[in-house]
């Protein structure tokens, strides 16, 4: 007996074509076009979400040394005071401190014992 796909194949490809809606062109209407833009999408997102680590990492230490600096030091030399006074702050925590709460961020470099 033959078997019919039409409302599983069009199901299916509905589903492609709602991950592509917004897509420029032929992308977001026809199948084909959209499963590739779709995964082609997915592929990025992954390497993204790996990559907003790295980013967010280094703007805190970009912070950080500004923050350092203002204050006469160098970022190596102050994160290695923190560590040695085993002060277990890590950079996103020193840096939101240094933006949002300097008194408490200069409270904390001079019990590492850096000012």
């Amino acid at each position: 007996m033959r078997v019919k796909r039409g409302i599983v194949r069009h199901r299916r490809h509905a589903k492609i074509r709602k991950l592509a809606k917004g897509y420029r062109g032929m992308r977001s209407s026809t199948f084909v076009m959209a499963q590739q833009a779709v995964m082609k999408a997915g592929q990025h997102a992954y390497v993204d979400r790996r990559k907003k680590k790295r980013d967010f990492r280094s703007l805190w230490i970009v912070r950080l040394n500004a923050a350092f600096r203002e204050r006469g030091l160098k970022y190596s030399t102050a994160m290695g005071m923190l560590l040695k006074k085993k002060i277990a702050l890590d950079r996103k925590v020193l840096s939101e401190l240094a933006i949002h709460e300097p008194k408490v961020f200069d409270a904390v470099l001079k019990a590492a014992g850096v000012q």
